[in-house]
């Protein structure tokens, strides 16, 4: 399945290269959440907040009711998650909070879980260079993604995998890596990180991972038309 990203960062909606590099900024974010409205999956992430300089939270408010989305960035806290899911999200996303010192927290994990219900968590693990990458992308862990989902498995009900060598670049992902993590882990994955073609979406269909794409999406690289409605459907 492909997920669009509404990445948001300074009151826009952007894309960046490796987390890094600005590549794309739109004023437009009602265009875009129009656009995506008929997904069953959407990703939102508050990239000012990952990155502790702010963040979009009168985005998010305004989003989440009005998609089906799963929102990340910045959720560091029960509370938090517990504000964003009442905003309308599906899920949380959390990251770095999972590891605050370079291991993963299972207290924490654990706590979150019973607050909100390990079926709205989703525990994401962004890997650079082989090893897992927190704050935004720019603090690597001793972990490597497949340590990580498998500490983590019984607090979640999905990992978001994003294979950071290769984000925003659209040279296609590393397909090796991934299905290393599916073969981590039983919790439904969702993949990111450089997915550019629809040949590399139903490959990870094939295995049973969701593909999150933004880059491709947003540069018109890759058509981003809705699913098509079951036959019959009203």
């Amino acid at each position: 399945m492909l997920i669009p990203s509404i990445d948001l960062k300074g009151g826009q909606v952007v894309q960046l290269i490796q987390g890094e590099r600005p590549a794309i900024a739109s004023d437009d974010i009602d265009g875009w959440v129009r656009k995506f409205q008929a997904f069953p999956r959407v990703q939102v992430i508050d990239l000012d907040a990952a990155m502790g300089s702010g963040n979009n939270d009168a985005l998010v408010r305004s989003i989440a009711p009005r998609l089906t989305c799963r929102v990340g960035g910045g959720i560091r806290t029960i509370e938090r998650a517990r504000a964003v899911l009442e905003y309308g999200a599906t899920a949380v996303i959390v990251g770095s909070s999972l590891f605050p010192d370079g291991r993963p927290d299972l207290a924490f994990a654990a706590e979150l879980a019973a607050a909100v219900g390990p079926e709205r968590v989703i525990a994401a693990v962004d890997s650079k260079e082989g090893r897992v990458v927190v704050k935004g992308w720019r603090e690597a862990t001793p972990l490597t993604a497949v340590e990580a989902v498998r500490a983590l498995e019984p607090w979640c009900g999905e990992f978001l995998y994003t294979h950071v060598d290769k984000e925003g670049l659209m040279e296609g992902t590393d397909m090796d890596a991934i299905l290393a993590v599916r073969e981590a882990t039983s919790r439904h994955l969702t993949a990111a990180g450089g997915i550019t073609t629809r040949e590399e979406i139903d490959r990870l269909d094939g295995a049973g991972i969701d593909a999150v794409v933004g880059m491709a999406i947003y540069t018109g690289r890759l058509d981003a038309s809705p699913p098509a409605a079951p036959m019959g459907s009203a």
